[in-house]
This record gives structure tokens, sequence and C-alpha cells, in this order.
């Protein structure tokens, strides 16, 4: 059933594809990005400390958790003519490989205008121990 303003309250959620993160996946994204930063690439260097963290190995990119935010927002708003408008997230914890990683959402609230209609989700992505590495909020305008 495709989503509609109408019947969408406060509390529904929504699931996003999980991502199996790997070092293969990690360097593709390095290369669509243009991104080499030592932090995805070199496991000798990720072992010293940076301040007060040390990561242990490579690390993926953190916008990866915002491309499975905003294709899960995507797939879910796209069937109903829906558009995505706003997405703001913040890394709470680092990802590796060998971890699992699923976006969710979660309706925050709705709230019709003179010319719109506006859902306001809390969104995050866990990794396949429950923690959550990434949490943020995500703007979808519906049509009239």
């Amino acid at each position: 059933m495709t989503t509609t303003f109408e019947n969408l309250t406060a509390g529904d959620v929504i699931d996003g594809p999980s991502f199996a993160v790997s070092r293969e996946s990690i360097r593709l994204f390095c290369d669509a990005s243009l991104d080499y930063n030592p932090l995805h690439l070199d496991d000798d260097y990720m072992k010293g400390s940076f301040g007060k963290t040390n990561f242990g190995g490579i690390i993926m990119h953190g916008m990866n958790n915002f491309g499975l935010i905003s294709r899960m927002i995507t797939d879910w708003s796209y069937p109903a003519g829906a558009i995505h408008r706003r997405l703001e997230t913040r890394w709470v914890k680092p990802v590796k490989p060998g971890d699992t990683i699923q976006p969710t959402g979660i309706i925050k609230s709705k709230q019709t205008t003179q010319n719109s209609r506006w859902v306001l989700i809390d969104v995050m992505v866990k990794n396949q121990a429950g923690e959550k590495v990434a949490t943020g909020e995500a703007m979808v305008e519906f049509p009239r």
C-alpha cells in the first residue's frame, strides 16, 4: 500500500534496507566520493590515537549513513509523490568492516500549511548490535 499523508500518524515506523559493510564497500565509496582519507583505507594509520579516540582500524565514511537514510526516505516517499526536502544527521559511533547497518525512521509530526503538507521524521542508523551509529531528522513534503 502506498503511504498517504492522511494515513500517517506520529510513531509510524519506516524501515530502510540493511547494508553489509566491507572493506570493498568502503573502498568503492572512496572512489565514488573521491575521499581517500586514510581513516577509510589505512589500518596502520588508524591504530594511532586521535585525541581521546582510537578506532583500531579503518572506518566507513559517515556519509554512507546519510546515503542509506536518503534511500530509505526516497523509497518510502516517492511512490506517494512526496519529495524528500531536508536531512540533518549526526554520526555517533564508527562503523567498521564486518558491521551490518540499517536505517529506520519514526514519524515525529505532520503539519499542513497554506501551500503544502509536511512530515517530520526522526531518523537513525543502527548496527547489528542495535547500537545507534547515526541519528538525525528528515523532512518530507507531500503533494496537496
